[in-house]
C-alpha cells in the first residue's frame, strides 16, 4: 500500500465517523484557539508597552531621588527623598561634564484642583523647563510650549493635558483664558497633543507650569529647590550608555557619595523600564499557556480515546489485511495517519477561531492582540504531532494483532 493509498484509507475512515472525529477534533480546536490567543494577547501587550516607551525617546535617562527615612526610623518607598535639586540638573546640563548628554529637564509635580468658572478639576501639576516637550516628545496641538522667558520671568502661565481641558472647558478653547489654582490666576497658552498608545490618565491628565512659577508662586517652602525627576536625554541610542555613566558619575560627585555608600539617586532607563513591564505580562502569558497545553493534553487523550475505540471496532478488518499480506508497519502507518490527520484538522480549524478571536476580543475589552504567523504555523505543527504520539499506542496495538486472533474477533 503506498502513502497516497494509506491517506486516502486514513480520511475516509474519518469521514464515515463524523460526530466521532468532530468530538475529537473539538479538543484539539479548543487548545490551539487557546494558545494562539494566548501567544496573540502577550505579544499584543509587549508591542503596546514598545509603543508607549518609543513615544517617549529610547534614549532617555529618568533620574529619581532615593528614599527617605523618617525621625521614628520608618523608610518611604524610593522617590520619597528630596535628594535631586536644580543645581544637579543645571549640572548634568553642562556639555563639559556630559558631552554625551543631549538635553536635560527637572520636573517637580503635585496633585493640584485648577478651577474655570464654576469647575474645577483635579490634576497633576508639574513645573518644569522648555526642555521637557523636546525630552518627552509632546507638542502641541493650539497655542504655544513653555519658553526660557517664562522661567525666567516665573510667568502665570499654564499649558495643560487634552484631558484636563476636556473636563474644565468642556470644548471650549482654553488658549488665552485662565485657570486659578489657589488663588492664583493661570493664562492657558497651549494644549498638549494627546499621547494615543497611553493607558496612563497622568499623560493627558496635566498641567505645565514654569519650574520657577511653581517654586516661586505655586509650592515655596522647603522645595523651591528640590525636584522629583530628572530627564535626561542621550545624543543617540548608541551613547545611551556612555551618558548614564557620565550622569551616574557626576551625581556621585556632586552628592559627595563615595566608596560603598549606597547612593540617594536611582537611575532608569526605558529599557529597565520596558523590561519591568513586560515582566508582568509575560507572568500572566506562561498562567494562560499552561491552561492552553493542558486543553492540548486533553485534545490528545481524546485522540487516543477515539483510535484505540477505532481499533477494537476494525478488528477483524485489521486481521483480513495482515492475512492478506499486511506488514505491521503499514498497519501501523495507516492509524498514526489517521490520527495525524485529526490531529491537522483541529490544528487549522483551532487557528481559524484563534485568528477570529483576535478580531472580536480587542473590540469587546482594551487588550490589544497580535496573531504571529510563527506562532500558528507552530500550533498546527504541535497539533499534529499531538496526533502521532497519542496514536502511537493504538496503532502499535493494531499492528502486534495476530491475524488469526483478529478474525476471530465478532
Amino acid at each position: 500500500m503506498s502513502w497516497r493509498d494509506t491517506l486516502r484509507t486514513s480520511i475516509g475512515a474519518v469521514r464515515d465517523h463524523r460526530l466521532r472525529s468532530a468530538l475529537t477534533m473539538l479538543g484539539i480546536l479548543i487548545g490551539i484557539a487557546a494558545v494562539i490567543l494566548t501567544v496573540g494577547i502577550g505579544q499584543g501587550a509587549k508591542a503596546k508597552v514598545r509603543d508607549q516607551i518609543a513615544e517617549l525617546g529610547t534614549n532617555l535617562l529618568v533620574v529619581t531621588p532615593g528614599s527617605s527615612t523618617s525621625s521614628s526610623g520608618v523608610r518611604g518607598g524610593r522617590g520619597s527623598a528630596s535628594t535631586l535639586t536644580s543645581r544637579d540638573a543645571a549640572a548634568l546640563a553642562n556639555p563639559t561634564v556630559a558631552p554625551d548628554v543631549q538635553t536635560v529637564a527637572a520636573a517637580t509635580t503635585a496633585n493640584v484642583s485648577l478651577a474655570y468658572d464654576t469647575t474645577n478639576w483635579t490634576t497633576t501639576l508639574t513645573g518644569t523647563t522648555p526642555e521637557w516637550s523636546t525630552i518627552r516628545s509632546r507638542t502641541v496641538t493650539s497655542g504655544r510650549f513653555l519658553t526660557s522667558s517664562d522661567v525666567a520671568t516665573s510667568a502665570a502661565v499654564v499649558v495643560l493635558g487634552p484631558d484636563t481641558v476636556t473636563q474644565l472647558f468642556a470644548g471650549r478653547d482654553p488658549v488665552g483664558r485662565s485657570v486659578t489654582l489657589g488663588g492664583t490666576k493661570l493664562e492657558v497658552i497651549g494644549v498638549l497633543k494627546a499621547l494615543s498608545s497611553a493607558d496612563l490618565t497622568s499623560n493627558n491628565d496635566l498641567a505645565i507650569v514654569p519650574a520657577s512659577t511653581m517654586s516661586q508662586r505655586l509650592v515655596g517652602g522647603t522645595r523651591r529647590e528640590s525636584v522629583d525627576t530628572v530627564y535626561v536625554k542621550a545624543t543617540s541610542d548608541r551613547t545611551l550608555s556612555a551618558a548614564y555613566q557620565e550622569v551616574n558619575a557626576e551625581l556621585l560627585n556632586t552628592h559627595h557619595i563615595t566608596g560603598s555608600a549606597t547612593p540617594d539617586f536611582s537611575i532608569a532607563t526605558q529599557d529597565s523600564i520596558l523590561s519591568a513591564a513586560t515582566s508582568v505580562d509575560k507572568t500572566i502569558t506562561v498562567m494562560l499557556g499552561g491552561i492552553a497545553v493542558i486543553s492540548l493534553l486533553v485534545g490528545g487523550i481524546g485522540v487516543m480515546n477515539i483510535m484505540l475505540v477505532s481499533v477494537t471496532e476494525r478488528t477483524r478488518e485489521i486481521g483480513l489485511r495482515k492475512a492478506l499480506g499486511a506488514r505491521p508497519s503499514l498497519i501501523r502507518r495507516q492509524f498514526l495517519v489517521e490520527a495525524s490527520v485529526l490531529g491537522l484538522a483541529g490544528g487549522l480549524l483551532g487557528v481559524g477561531v484563534g485568528a477570529i478571536g483576535a478580531i472580536v476580543v480587542p473590540h469587546l475589552t482594551s487588550s490589544r492582540m497580535i496573531v504571529s504567523p510563527t506562532a500558528s504555523v507552530l500550533a498546527i505543527l504541535m497539533a499534529v504531532g499531538i496526533g502521532v504520539v497519542f496514536g502511537v499506542f493504538p496503532a502499535t496495538r493494531a499492528a502486534r494483532m495476530t491475524p488469526i486472533d483478529a478474525l476471530r474477533t465478532e
